[in-house]
Parts: structure tokens; C-alpha cells; sequence
């Protein structure tokens, strides 16, 4: 590991206990920041409503760290807007957002738009899949953001148990991501969970980003974050037991082609494979394949989107 990366782990990740509420709290009203959390959501009933329920509860009626709460539907098939309305969240869909532009599927396409929906100075990401959520996930990634001036970009670090066996989730992450960074982008080789759905920054590090539409967002957003500030700008922070949906191992695999394709449009922009991957499924007549396009659209970084451009000088 680099030397530059061993003194970022002693100073760029910390643990969520070690920054209580209500010095969080005393920061926000120090600063005078808002903040906005996003949840991108596509047929969650089961579990987007318990989420900001309990963001509403801990973070916006007990104290008022959260100033925004906000549930991007991509076009849910089930009751995930009425319910995470119930919840107290502002719902708002995604092919209303920007409609000149028509939406394509895909979580960071969400992302990006969400950033014309919200108006914190801060704004979280949160997975709207969590089991067993607790708003420490909130508190604890956007406390960095609050207290400490010159970082940007904060990710959240926890264990990821799968079957019930810790530290064991997270498979595109060891088996793709990780090694991708560790081999072309040495500097990020210490972020625990360089994937993981739950992260903030602020908003004048993420209007300046492209956004991959597809799973690539969050290493495309690293990436980027690291040329854009530097990596003294990115930290982490423990947040313990992060417990949700599992996929099967043919969607992990659509999502590694997707991360290995937002990898390479940063290492080589002049020389792109084929961007589709082929799987198999047994059928009657035996195995048969199935080819799938791998995401290769980026959103431009939304300050140069001139919707945008007017909000922000109205």
C-alpha cells in the first residue's frame, strides 16, 4: 500500500461514535449548511418507507440535522411511492425531472438528476434496500462534511454479511472493483466499500461530476472525485452492519461489466471494447445465451445543464 494511502487511513476514516450528535449538530448551526438526503428507489415497499421513517424520526422531528428528505421512484412497479409518501418523504419521480431529456434506467441517472429536486449544501445518498436501517448511516457520513472544512466527499465503511456470514457481501467489490483500483487508481486502494450506496458530499464537488447512468456511478464518482480535489478532499466512516437485498450472481455479473466499463472510459477513452456482456441460462435444449448491453452513457456534470444553471441564480 502507498505511503500517501497508510496516512490517509489514520486521518481520512474515522468510526460514526467518534463525532456525537450534538457536536454535529452545534457544526451545522456553526456553518449554517443544510442538508439533503436522497433515496433512489425502484420497487422497495418493503423497506423505503421504514428508512425514512426513521430518518424523519431521528434526524428531522427529534433534532434537525436533515433538512430534505427526498425519494427519487425510477419507475416503480409497485407501492414504493405511496409508501414512502406515508413515511413522510417528498416523492418525486424521475421522468419528471428534466423531462426535455428523456430518462434511461439506471441508478446513477437517479443520482444525477436528484440534484435538481434538492437544495442542501450536503447531500446524502442512501440505498433504499437497507434492512434494519439505523440514521447512524446518515449522521455518521455527513458529521465529516459538517465539522471538517476541507473534505468533500465522504463514503460509508461498514461489514456486509451475506448468509450469515460476516464480511462476506460485497462480491463485486472484491472480486472487481477492488482490484481495479488497486491496479490503475493506487491512491483509493483504502476505501473499505468504494461501491457502497451510502455517501455524501457536497453539492459544489457533485454538480461538477460526470455521472455514469448506470452501477458504475459510485466508482466513476470516486474516480472523478479523486482527479477533481484530490484525495486528502475523501474520507470514510464506520457505520457498523449494512444489511440488504442480495442479487444473483448473473446480475452481479451485468453489474461488474458495468463498473469494468465505467473503469475503462476513464483509462482509455480512444479504445472501447464491446460493451455488452453475454450469459448463460439452462434452457430445455440445453445452455442458452443471453447478451446484455453494458451501461455506457454519462450524464455531464450538472452545472452545465442550464435548468440548473437558472435555479441556482434565481
Amino acid at each position: 500500500m502507498l505511503e500517501e494511502v497508510e496516512r490517509w487511513l489514520s486521518t481520512r476514516s474515522w468510526s460514526a461514535t467518534e463525532r456525537p450528535l450534538h457536536r454535529i449538530l452545534a457544526a451545522k448551526q456553526r456553518t449554517g449548511q443544510t442538508v439533503s438526503v436522497v433515496l433512489p428507489a425502484l420497487n422497495e415497499e418493503e423497506t423505503v418507507g421504514d428508512i425514512a421513517s426513521v430518518i424523519r424520526h431521528d434526524l428531522m422531528r427529534q433534532v434537525p440535522l436533515v433538512d430534505e428528505l427526498v425519494v427519487v421512484d425510477s419507475g416503480s412497479t409497485d407501492r414504493t411511492s405511496e409508501v414512502a409518501a406515508a413515511a413522510g418523504a417528498t416523492v418525486v419521480h424521475r421522468d419528471t425531472i428534466l423531462p426535455r431529456l428523456p430518462a434511461v434506467p439506471g441508478k446513477g441517472e437517479v443520482l444525477w438528476r436528484s440534484l435538481l429536486v434538492t437544495r442542501g449544501d450536503i447531500v446524502c445518498f442512501i440505498d433504499a434496500d437497507l434492512r434494519d436501517f439505523s440514521s447512524d448511516f446518515v449522521s455518521g457520513i455527513v458529521g465529516p462534511l459538517l465539522t471538517e472544512p476541507d473534505v468533500d466527499l465522504v463514503k460509508g465503511m461498514y461489514d456486509r454479511p451475506l448468509g450469515g456470514a460476516a464480511g462476506q457481501g460485497g462480491r463485486v467489490t472484491e472480486l472487481m472493483a477492488r482490484p481495479l483500483l488497486n491496479m490503475h487508481w493506487p491512491q483509493l486502494a483504502g476505501f473499505v466499500q468504494p461501491l457502497g450506496g451510502e455517501y455524501a458530499a457536497r453539492r459544489s464537488l457533485l454538480e461538477q461530476l460526470p455521472f455514469p447512468v448506470g452501477y458504475g456511478v459510485e466508482l466513476g464518482m470516486l474516480v472523478d472525485a479523486l482527479h477533481l480535489v484530490g484525495l486528502d478532499a475523501l474520507a470514510q466512516v464506520d457505520v457498523g452492519v449494512r444489511k440488504h437485498r442480495h442479487q444473483d450472481g448473473q446480475a452481479l455479473g451485468r453489474m461488474a461489466a458495468a463498473i469494468y466499463r465505467t473503469a475503462q472510459l476513464r483509462l482509455a477513452r480512444g479504445h472501447l471494447i464491446r460493451p455488452s456482456l453475454t450469459q448463460f441460462e439452462r434452457g430445455g435444449d440445453g445452455f442458452e445465451p443471453r447478451t446484455y448491453s453494458v451501461d455506457t452513457e454519462e450524464r455531464p456534470p450538472m452545472v452545465e445543464i442550464a435548468e440548473y444553471q437558472e435555479r441556482k441564480a434565481a
